[in-house]
């Protein structure tokens, strides 16, 4: 296995077209965590032309709503929630620059194809592994729709995140390569 690719934040066109399926790579820098409730806010804020509460730029959203953080640590288990719930908004998002999103299970054929027009990457994060995850973040902040609770917009600081490129902006999709790997003939 090839060593980690390390990337920072924000992701430019260069950092996205450098990567394929099933790379492994170690993300530095800072995130944005928003899940379905906060994507409906900003896609009806873009479709009306106004301005969003975070400029989406190079930026990576990452499908989570982190738990509350115990005594003694900046957040509380933070894994990935099904990707598929923020596909009717995404490719309006990757229209107006987000690079990246971190999530987990299969994105929409619509989605995969916004990401190849705005090249775009998707990672898996881990399933399951939520406070491991979690070790990976050094700060958090709620940066916008705070009433949404866990589901807030949250800016969080991470170093060495581990992901897995899962879509490319090649139209390389990693769960298909999957499939077709083991399905029977």
């Amino acid at each position: 296995m090839s060593e980690p690719i390390r990337l920072k934040t924000p992701l430019t066109e260069e950092d996205v077209l450098k990567l394929k399926i099933g790379d492994s790579v170690l993300l530095t820098g800072k995130i944005y965590t928003a899940r379905d409730a906060a994507h409906k806010r900003l896609f009806d804020l873009a479709e009306k032309g106004e301005p969003l509460p975070l400029d989406l730029k190079g930026q990576i959203i990452y499908y989570a709503g982190p738990a509350p953080a115990k005594p003694g640590y900046v957040i509380g288990p933070a894994g990935p929630t099904t990707s598929g719930r923020c596909d009717p908004y995404t490719p309006k998002l990757l229209e107006i620059g987000l690079k990246g999103m971190i999530g987990k299970g299969v994105r929409s054929k619509e989605v995969k194809d916004a990401m190849q027009k705005y090249k775009a990457v998707y990672f898996a994060a881990t399933g399951g592994a939520a406070a491991l995850i979690a070790k990976n973040i050094k700060a958090v902040k709620v940066v916008a729709y705070e009433d949404l609770g866990a589901e807030a917009i949250r800016e969080l600081e991470v170093e060495d995140f581990p992901l897995i490129v899962a879509n490319d902006a090649y139209g390389g999709d990693l769960y298909e390569e999957g499939m077709k790997k083991y399905r029977r003939e």
